[in-house]
């Protein structure tokens, strides 16, 4: 029996041509882009991924570019690329029931002159300057949101749902025992707190490892201010990591710190350290408080004298509870799911027979109140606080 006569969706992933589809080392996007196609090709649907040529994937891949763009030295423009992605996408548009963009906003013009729907998922900040006048030319663009906190700058957008990012259990079975380092995962940016992190270790007497990478325009700001006190105590930089190094390292931490300085729109590093049993220590800053449950996945603070006061708390915390906890709250069957009934819902409102309609299930059935909620925040708090307030 084959995927539509099953009822499977025909379901395209478009994903930013800049990181490989899983990254190889840093890259949030592209990481959730593989989780949710490879749950999804579980789940018995037909995906296609439009991506790098080095991506890896169970479902067809169509290489736009031969490799990830990132640091390569004969790329100056990535919009080039992106316009080629679109037009590819746009030639192969009717093969598709709905058509999911990972590609922020290049592609808006574009949903109104395809025949399937298309739909977007934001992974960034919406509190730009420049967003504003470009959604009062686009105010129907069909969003989703990855946590009630993203929304709070332009709650008046076309949100048809909230889905936070669901990941694979990971493999611990080979993961180091939980160690005595503290461990920071991220950029060497400003606003992901790392000048913080030393503090906090320090103060603590532990040692701290940090799996960063610099980009070009960070790294005024390393030497200046990171470089130094890197030089001055227990802190190991190591640098980018891939995902083969990843578990072993988050696992083996005693705790990951996360002292942000900006609205997170989501903070996929919190999940994966506690999805290994490892447990957060959190600023509270955009989506933190939806996403680390306080006293059982970690906790959350204000400042970094708060912090210090709660790292011994953070450090009692069972491991099992907080891999048991992280792992029932954002899988990436959950995710999936979540997806599929939105995609049918947008299926049945353009008014098109999806793959399982054709199947014999009625559009009615896709639409039924047995679907998933599709706003699927994992704090159920924040759906009742509403769309245009923050979690």
């Amino acid at each position: 029996m084959s995927q539509r006569d099953s009822g499977g969706l025909r379901i395209a992933q478009v994903a930013p041509p800049m990181e490989s589809v899983p990254p190889q080392a840093y890259g949030g996007t592209e990481r959730v882009v593989a989780w949710l196609t490879e749950e999804l090709v579980r789940q018995g649907h037909e995906v296609t991924v439009y991506g790098t040529g080095d991506s890896e994937t169970s479902a067809h891949l169509v290489p736009v570019v031969p490799a990830a763009l990132r640091g390569r030295d004969d790329v100056q423009d990535v919009l080039p690329y992106l316009v080629m992605l679109l037009e590819q996408v746009a030639a192969d548009a009717n093969r598709y029931d709905i058509i999911h963009f990972h590609t922020d906003h290049i592609q808006y013009p574009l949903l109104s002159r395809i025949k399937p729907p298309g739909v977007t998922t934001m992974h960034g900040r919406m509190d730009l300057p420049d967003l504003p006048p470009l959604f009062e030319q686009f105010p129907d663009v069909p969003l989703v949101s990855i946590s009630m906190a993203q929304r709070e700058p332009l709650p008046w957008l076309n949100w048809v749902a909230n889905i936070p990012h669901g990941m694979p259990a990971p493999d611990v079975s080979k993961a180091a025992q939980p160690g005595s380092y503290l461990a920071f995962l991220g950029r060497t940016s400003p606003e992901k707190g790392l000048e913080e992190a030393i503090q906090i270790a320090r103060h603590a007497g532990m040692p701290l490892r940090v799996a960063a990478k610099i980009d070009p325009v960070d790294e005024a700001y390393y030497d200046e201010h990171l470089a130094p006190k890197l030089a001055e105590g227990e802190v190991e930089f190591i640098g980018e990591i891939g995902e083969d190094g990843k578990p072993d390292f988050l696992c083996g931490a005693a705790a990951l710190l996360f002292p942000i300085r900006w609205p997170e729109p989501f903070g996929l590093v919190m999940i994966e350290a506690a999805a290994c049993g490892t447990p957060v220590l959190a600023f509270r800053s955009g989506s933190v408080p939806e996403v680390i449950e306080e006293g059982v996945t970690g906790m959350i603070v204000d400042d970094v004298g708060q912090a210090i006061e709660a790292l011994p708390r953070v450090l009692q915390l069972p491991r099992e509870r907080v891999r048991e906890a992280t792992l029932r709250r954002f899988s990436a069957e959950r995710m999936a799911q979540d997806y599929v009934a939105l995609y049918r819902r947008l299926i049945a409102e353009r008014g098109q027979q999806p793959a399982q309609a054709a199947a014999g299930s009625g559009v009615a059935d896709l639409r039924g109140a047995g679907t998933v909620p599709f706003d699927s925040s994992a704090n159920a708090a924040a759906g009742e606080r509403g769309a245009n307030k923050p979690a």
